[in-house]
């Protein structure tokens, strides 16, 4: 959902499927089947603020296509949500830190 909300893909997904620091397990909500996903605790950095999103947006893109696509996550965030995102840089895994701050000093 977050690639999504970022324009990085136009494909919207079928059920919801929910982060957690938790176990992973699937279980029915009446008509609807909720998917809990264990992801790491860098993913879940920020919560649902925009910087938050885009750190998960920018997981599904994977380490390869991530630093093509920081113009576009700069260009979509607010000038204070990206700095958020630079601030945690030390706390994601080393090919997402160092993409957000290089993009960031240059």
């Amino acid at each position: 959902m977050a690639a999504n909300r970022l324009g990085f893909t136009t494909q919207v997904p079928m059920r919801s499927i929910y982060l957690t620091s938790g176990r992973s397990q699937t279980f029915g909500l009446g008509e609807q089947t909720v998917e809990l996903r264990h992801a790491p605790r860098w993913q879940l950095l920020l919560g649902d603020r925009p910087a938050g999103e885009a750190i998960r947006a920018l997981a599904w893109l994977g380490p390869e296509a991530a630093e093509a696509r920081m113009a576009a996550v700069k260009a979509r965030l607010a000038p204070g949500d990206f700095s958020e995102l630079v601030a945690i840089a030390s706390q994601l895994p080393s090919w997402l830190a160092r993409c957000v701050t290089k993009f960031a000093y240059g």
